[in-house]
């Protein structure tokens, strides 16, 4: 999640109840990673019901662009996802280092269910 927790950082989690809600796009939470189960940290760029899509590195939720001044865009300049839609119950992650990142392009939506918790801090 570099540049926005730095490897090594310490960070503070909110850990709901069973019926997570209030999940917002610029959120960043924590979930099990699909590939090994270890904890990650990556942000809700879009929840259930909203199309994403990528064009040449510019996020667009609902085909307006969003504004990520955290993200490089010049590292990842030529980059493409297609439109798609966020199932409900789910949300759309990203990494903030797009150009490292392992996140919901690779291993599709996250389930609401799958998180366990909010990281705790200001919010772009």
């Amino acid at each position: 999640m570099e540049p926005t927790v730095g490897a090594g950082s310490l960070v503070f989690v909110f850990k709901p109840g069973p019926e997570l809600s209030g999940v917002h796009s610029g959120d960043l939470v924590v979930f099990p990673s699909p590939a090994d189960g270890t904890p990650v940290i990556k942000r809700v760029v879009a929840v259930g019901g909203q199309q994403i899509e990528v064009q040449d590195a510019v996020l667009y939720v609902d085909s307006s662009p969003v504004n990520e001044p955290f993200v490089d865009l010049a590292t990842i300049d030529g980059t493409y996802y297609p439109r798609t839609e966020v199932p409900a119950g789910t949300v759309f992650v990203m990494g903030d280092n797009r150009e490292r990142s392992i996140d919901s392009r690779d291993y599709g939506p996250v389930p609401l269910e799958s998180i366990d918790g909010l990281v705790l801090g200001p919010r772009p």
